[in-house]
This record gives C-alpha cells, sequence and structure tokens, in this order.
C-alpha cells in the first residue's frame, strides 16, 4: 500500500513517555528499559566529543493476530546506504524536534515513522528511551525509543525512493532458535541476525532486538555458530 507523504508537526504535540495501562507481557521490556546499559546493546557507544549525526528510532511494539509483534520497514534497494536492509523507522533530528537531550529524539521518532510508514502518533504511546548508541559507518548518534502501539492505524510504503516495503514481526518468530544466526561481513565483523518475514535482519536493528530480547527474559539458546553470509555491499 502506498500513501502520499504527510507532514507532522511535532511542536504541537505534548510527548510524555508512560508505562501506564501497558499490556502485562510488557513489563519484562519495561524492567530491561529501566536497567540496561549502553554498553551491555553495543560496543559502539557515542563519542565523548558529543559529535556525530543525532537521530532517534521507534521500536514500536504492538499486538495482532499472531501475538505480540515488532513494526520494520525494509530499505529501498537503491539507496547508496545499506540497500534492502531491514530497520526501525526513524532519522535524524530536525531543529523543529526539540532539545536533543531532553524530548527531541521522542518527537523525531514519531515523526520519522510517520513519514516513513503513515503510522498516526496519536496511537502511540511512548514507554520508554534506551542508552543512545553509535553507527560508525554513518556517524549516526542513535536514541532508540519504545513505543506501544495502543491504537493500531494503517500503515505502508509511503515514498518507494526510500522504503521498499514496512511489516510486523511476531515476537515469537524472533525468540525462534529456528529464526536466528551470526551475520558475517566480508570484512570481518559479525553481529547476530534474524530470518523472518521473508528478510534478514541484522546490524543495528539487529543488535538492538537481540539485546532487548535478551535483558528482558525472552532470549531462548540459540545456535550462535550458524553464519549467514553477507555481501560487500551490505
Amino acid at each position: 500500500m502506498t500513501r502520499a507523504r504527510e507532514t507532522y508537526d511535532p511542536s504541537a504535540d505534548g510527548i510524555a513517555v508512560t508505562t501506564e495501562g501497558l499490556p502485562d507481557w510488557l513489563a519484562p521490556v519495561v524492567g530491561a528499559v529501566r536497567t540496561v546499559q549502553g554498553e551491555q546493546l553495543s560496543r559502539f557507544l557515542p563519542p565523548e566529543s558529543e559529535g556525530g549525526r543525532q537521530s532517534a528510532v521507534l521500536i514500536l511494539f504492538g499486538e495482532g493476530d499472531r501475538g505480540p509483534e515488532l513494526l520494520l520497514m525494509e530499505r529501498a534497494s537503491n539507496l547508496r546506504s545499506h540497500p534492502g536492509q531491514p530497520a526501525f523507522p526513524g532519522g535524524s533530528l530536525d531543529p523543529e524536534d526539540g532539545d536533543p537531550a531532553t524530548t527531541g529524539p521522542l518527537r523525531a521518532a514519531l515523526r520519522e515513522a510517520r513519514e516513513e510508514t503513515g503510522l498516526d502518533p496519536a496511537g502511540v504511546q511512548l514507554f520508554g528511551v534506551l542508552p543512545r548508541l553509535y553507527i560508525p559507518v554513518s556517524g549516526f548518534v542513535v536514541t532508540p525509543v519504545l513505543g506501544w502501539w495502543r491504537t493500531p492505524t494503517p500503515v505502508g510504503v509511503v515514498d518507494p525512493a526510500e522504503t521498499a516495503r514496512v511489516f510486523t514481526v511476531p515476537v515469537a518468530e524472533l525468540t525462534d532458535p529456528a529464526n536466528r544466526a551470526t551475520a558475517r561481513h566480508p570484512r570481518g565483523h559479525q553481529g547476530p541476525a534474524f530470518l523472518v518475514e521473508s528478510a534478514l535482519v541484522w546490524g543495528f536493528t539487529a543488535g538492538v532486538i537481540d539485546g532487548i530480547l535478551h535483558h528482558a527474559g525472552w532470549e531462548r539458546p540459540w545456535d550462535r555458530s550458524w553464519q549467514v553470509p553477507l555481501d560487500w555491499r551490505a
């Protein structure tokens, strides 16, 4: 489903982070958010110089016909950076998003999700923020913002030049050992990966999902020796 691009003015919205009224199954995630440290999620942390491009992603949990699920998107295959790679909705902070140290990442995560997937932010309850992480290859300092899709609305590709598809992945598939592997890049680095919904989720996105599953106590033993090679364009 393709949608016309809509504008979203984050300055018009009150922003709050609250755990009130969340479903019981999200309690382990809430607990993990309160205690997890950045180094427990990634070996790449923001530079002490405070440099880097400030950005945010929305880690949106919903509940569909297949149970608890996560919202993901797949980058267009013609992009120069990570073509075809699944990712969380998100992107750079804009000046109108506000202070990067406070509510800026919250507004940016919701704004980018609307621009990329057509998501209605009014149906999302933000319930947590993970420590800022770093993506060295792009210089992004990323704030992961967690949300509960309290009132689901239709989503889909807004701009085909940027996004190939928008889809949800059941948490049960992410925790299934049969869908887990180690992605191996030709340059030598390795990391967790998920083979779900006809997609290979790897890199930053897979690392964050892996950390959430582990620290929420949802992780099941899986074969870390099973390696999936990536190509040079990845």
